[in-house]
């Protein structure tokens, strides 16, 4: 049987935008791997007959009905009792989990627990428990009218932790599928020119299926396949992953990578290249990038922010004279950028950026998202004339996304600037 699952997070919080509903994305992903389809996500306030509402949407559309939070103690944590309601579920005090709450209290917390408390020992009748290891409340699973209903805590951490120990085995128990994915990534084509060059495939696939994501100055293609084994899911998207790489070549930066400064530390690891970075209206970004990369200490030697003329002069040894005759957004001084703080690190690879991120001008002529971006070694050097028509902070994220495909493209002997 194929099921359909439903996910309601219940808290007003989320509703307000004071909380990431974080719960939702950790139960889909949970799904996802075990093959279950999720259709729906609902958000609810903590009200009784709003959640009430929801529940009967739900219960008209989904095999399976998945809520988090409303598991608490207090009077406005209602979930339990709502859903017990709206199956004809009676409530019943669980004396095991009374004394485990009871414990917790007294051995972790050092304190004696309120009354309220025991409401959460209150679990409907014949209903599966899901014990809590992080926290004081048990979620649980029950069957009622054709359904699978599962109740999970809100805290993301209690969440987690739940779905891990107790709601994965319990629903791995109803599926007879798994969905396994590849997440495609995509540099240097937007995402309306991927979608153009792959609707043909696109639109012929059932499963496994191919969907374009546009992410900050990239693209991503996600490869899904539904099928009894992994191996089997891996088996249909063989082929369509050969049809890809065959129709985007080397713009595919590499398949579940991650991010471009993954790929590139990576690959500066496998060959043992240091690299050093000079920026200038990135201020810093592309050294915030590779240092976000664990392991990146073995191949990133530093990087300079270099935003005035002096600092370019002064630290990283620029010759007044080419900045006063080229112009501090140059070519030149990308590639001095560059050429300095390779020498001054004593970097296999430098990385110059300089330009102007906008939103104004900087009274030279030169118009915002005008950007230079230079890659040099002892015996190469190369530069991208950038000309990107976005905002201000855009504009950073691509200039850094060119630098680290230039990275790329050098140590994997492709074409640097095309």
């Amino acid at each position: 049987m194929s099921y359909v699952a439903e996910i309601i997070a219940v808290g007003t919080e989320i509703l307000l935008g004071g909380t990431a509903n974080t719960d939702a994305q950790d139960v889909s992903k949970v799904l996802s791997e075990l093959g279950i389809n999720v259709f729906f996500h609902t958000v609810v306030g903590d009200n009784p007959e709003r959640l009430k509402q929801a529940i009967e949407i739900a219960k008209s559309r989904a095999d399976i009905i998945i809520t988090t939070g409303g598991l608490g103690p207090t009077y406005d944590d209602l979930t339990k009792q709502t859903l017990a309601e709206a199956f004809g579920k009676k409530l019943v005090l669980n004396e095991e989990v009374a004394e485990t709450i009871r414990e917790f209290f007294e051995k972790r917390l050092q304190r004696r627990m309120t009354e309220n408390n025991l409401r959460q020992a209150e679990l409907p009748e014949g209903c599966v428990i899901f014990d809590n290891g992080v926290g004081t409340a048990p979620g649980c699973a029950f069957q009622s009218e054709g359904k699978h209903v599962l109740l999970l805590p809100g805290p993301p951490r209690e969440c987690r932790a739940m779905l891990k120990s107790c709601a994965a085995p319990y629903l791995r128990k109803l599926s007879e599928a798994e969905i396994h994915s590849h997440n495609i990534h995509i540099f240097g084509l937007g995402e309306s020119a991927v979608e153009d060059k792959l609707r043909w495939l696109m639109e012929s696939l059932q499963n496994p299926t191919l969907a374009p994501y546009a992410k900050d100055g990239e693209v991503m293609l996600r490869l899904t396949a539904k099928a009894a084994s992994e191996r089997e899911a891996e088996s249909l998207m063989a082929p369509v992953m050969r049809q890809v790489r065959e129709t985007l070549g080397d713009l595919i930066y590499g398949v579940d990578t991650g991010s471009l400064e993954n790929t590139a530390v990576s690959i500066l690891g496998q060959r043992e290249l240091t690299l050093a970075t000079a920026e200038s209206c990135t201020g810093g970004l592309l050294s915030k990038r590779l240092t976000d990369v664990p392991g990146a200490s073995k191949v990133f030697i530093g990087g300079v922010v270099a935003y005035s003329v002096l600092s370019k002069t002064e630290l990283l040894g620029i010759d007044p004279d080419l900045i006063a005759e080229k112009n501090v957004v140059s070519r030149e001084v990308a590639l001095a950028m560059a050429d300095g703080a390779r020498i001054r690190m004593g970097a296999d690879i430098g990385i110059g950026i300089t330009g102007i991120a906008g939103p104004d001008s900087d009274g030279s002529g030169i118009e915002p998202g005008n950007i230079f971006v230079a890659l040099t070694t002892k015996e190469d050097s190369f530069c991208r004339d950038l000309h990107l028509l976005f905002d201000r902070e855009r504009i950073r994220i691509s200039a850094t996304h060119h630098a680290l495909d230039m990275v790329r493209r050098h140590l994997t002997n492709l074409p640097v600037c095309y």
